[in-house]
């Protein structure tokens, strides 16, 4: 997983401001075919958000650790149901960090 920096974050939460959620997770969780959707999107996009739909916080923050540890993608931030995720991609990447 990538560790980035408080600069970093600042840097790539203005980048996703406005974006929109690319991933809704429901009530089933990270599913592998959700998984797979997750790092596809961020292969293409490197920066997406992700709404986990979950009644409770905890159950948010797990679902949220448990993608993060499959996709080996870096929490850039969370608002709520909203997960900011970053993934380099070292064959084509398209954002520069400062």
């Amino acid at each position: 997983m990538l560790d980035l920096t408080h600069s970093q974050k600042r840097y790539l939460k203005a980048l996703a401001h406005h974006r929109k959620p690319i991933v809704i997770l429901g009530d089933s969780g990270a599913t592998p075919a959700i998984l797979q959707e997750i790092a596809h999107a961020l292969a293409r996009h490197e920066l997406i958000k992700v709404r986990v739909n979950a009644e409770d916080r905890e159950a948010r923050e797990t679902r949220i650790a448990a993608i993060c540890a499959a996709t080996g993608a870096a929490l850039v931030q969370k608002i709520g149901h909203v997960a900011i995720l970053f993934r380099r991609n070292p064959e084509m990447p398209r954002i520069d960090l400062p």
